[in-house]
């Protein structure tokens, strides 16, 4: 009996001071996140050009967006994060007012913005991403979940990916995936909406109401699309490699598939086979954008950091992609940032970007009526372009400043021109806040 009490004491002592040891490893082990960070994240951007595509590749492209977007990371606990990510953007467009050109007080013109309920609308994002790490920091698994929506348009994302470290965390490896299942809510050009199922053509007010110079006998080829769903999947493979203490370098291999509706319901085409229609000085479109139901995309690329002191890095980046609609791209960026102060770092950087055309791509009045596919959409025509942006961050590891029990960490600011060798521009101009909670 003795033998027995004494041989439980002894199991018993063992397992506690297992648990004990357990228990300390678990103490002292590194969390992921030490506390709750929130980012507040907000932008201005605005836009112009001549080649709209709501107006057949002629007309005003210019547009303003405000954004922002809140990011809150809670830690649950020591190995898993939730990260839950909500924003909203605003915009008001001279381009997609005129879907609608004659609901406007002056004559309807490609040029000029209608002032009609068509020239503004915003759009809503949440999704939640949960993470979680493995005991020694070498295995990381993620789940998302998403949801957006707009005046036409609304999506559904999942996904989720792994990241395996080894090599004493010198060698990262990755692998993601995501699937979204959106759907259309099909707007189409006005002058179009009276040709399609149950529509009385020539009979409706729009044209009776209002004169048709050119050809009277305006006669577009249109027909509603049957199906407004799109899905979207995709896979990214990712390979990072520490080279030396002052390089780092990465490749990443991404593989997109599309499937359904991918033409944009609201955009005209003008056919050069067949004579032009206008009420004012606005053309009546001859049909809407028409493109393939599926489209695979595919972007290889690397990145090399170099980190040359403690003042200045060397960022680099290098990217070609291609689909099966006929574009190829490359796309080649430098950054140099420049730490000033302990808390100051300025970014300079500059980004070149070339494409060729997709097969199905027609400047204005260039596609014919005979022909399956077709768009005047300058996004998907032959362009290069520039950027050059500059930006400023400040940083506070200790974050010492406060609003409410929020510590100020970080700050961003930085600003991007864009140009085209077309008509088109742009800018942009961003900030973000960083808060750590107490």
């Amino acid at each position: 009996m003795k033998k027995i009490i004494l041989i439980f004491c002894v199991f018993a002592f063992a397992k506690s001071y297992s648990q004990t040891k357990q228990d300390s490893i678990k103490v002292y082990k590194k969390r992921v996140l030490e506390a709750v960070e929130v980012d507040f994240l907000t932008s201005y951007y605005s836009q112009n050009g001549d080649n709209a595509a709501v107006s057949g590749g002629i007309g005003t492209e210019k547009l303003t967006d405000v954004t922002g977007t809140f990011v809150v990371s809670i830690p649950l606990n020591d190995d898993d994060v939730l990260t839950i990510d909500a924003g909203i953007s605003a915009y008001t467009s001279a381009s997609s007012s005129n879907i609608d050109p004659f609901d406007g007080s002056q004559p309807a013109d490609p040029f000029v913005a209608s002032s009609g309920a068509s020239k503004g609308d915003g759009w809503v994002n949440l999704s939640g991403n949960y993470s979680h790490s493995s005991d020694d920091r070498n295995n990381i698994w993620s789940a998302k979940i998403s949801i957006s929506s707009e005046f036409d348009y609304f999506s559904a994302g999942v996904g989720g990916s792994y990241t395996k470290l080894f090599n004493e965390k010198n060698t990262e490896l990755s692998v993601n995936a995501n699937v979204y299942i959106d759907t259309w809510k099909a707007i189409y050009p006005i002058e179009l909406r009276p040709f399609g199922e149950n529509g009385i053509g020539l009979n409706n007010p729009l044209f009776t109401q209002n004169i048709i110079t050119g050809n009277t006998s305006y006669n577009p080829r249109f027909s509603e699309f049957k199906d407004e769903g799109r899905n979207s999947y995709a896979l990214g493979l990712g390979f990072s490699q520490i080279l030396h203490k002052n390089l780092q370098g990465s490749l990443a291999l991404d593989f997109v598939q599309q499937e359904g509706l991918l033409s944009t319901p609201f955009q005209r085409v003008y056919f050069s086979d067949v004579t032009d229609s206008f009420i004012d000085n606005f053309q009546l479109a001859d049909a809407v954008e028409r493109l393939p139901d599926s489209r695979f995309k595919v972007a290889v690329g690397g990145r090399l950091n170099w980190y040359l002191n403690e003042t200045i890095a060397v960022r680099t980046f290098y990217r070609y992609y291609f689909d099966d609609w006929g574009i190829n791209s490359h796309t080649a960026s430098i950054e140099l940032p420049i730490k000033i102060t302990d808390k100051f770092t300025l970014y300079p950087s500059y980004r070149f970007y070339n494409q060729t055309a997709a097969d199905y791509f027609k400047p204005y009045e260039s596609a014919l009526s005979t022909d399956e596919f077709y768009t005047s959409d300058y996004d998907l025509s032959e362009y290069s372009a520039n950027q050059i942006g500059f930006g400023v961050s400040y940083t506070d590891i200790f974050a010492k400043a406060h609003i409410w029990k929020l510590g100020l960490k970080s700050i961003d600011l930085k600003f991007y021109q864009y140009d085209r060798d077309t008509s088109f521009s742009s800018s942009i101009i961003t900030a973000g806040f960083k808060f750590v909670m107490d």
